[in-house]
């Protein structure tokens, strides 16, 4: 069975919340997991911070 879009919210919003999901259901730990393991992964990436800019846009645009 799938699971609903209102559960996953329910899981989503404990997950980011770091709160516990205090259920055992399988197919909703396991989704609690893959939320929380992305949420550790983004914390590893380095945060890019500023714009790139490329000044030879103009060049670009006369050729």
């Amino acid at each position: 069975m799938s699971l609903s879009s209102y559960r996953m919210h329910r899981i989503y919003l404990s997950a980011t919340m770091n709160y516990g999901l205090g259920s055992d259901d399988p197919e909703e730990l396991a989704y609690y997991n893959k939320i929380r393991k992305e949420m550790d992964d983004m914390k590893k990436e380095p945060v890019k911070k500023g714009i790139p800019l490329n000044w030879d846009t103009q060049d670009r645009m006369d050729k």
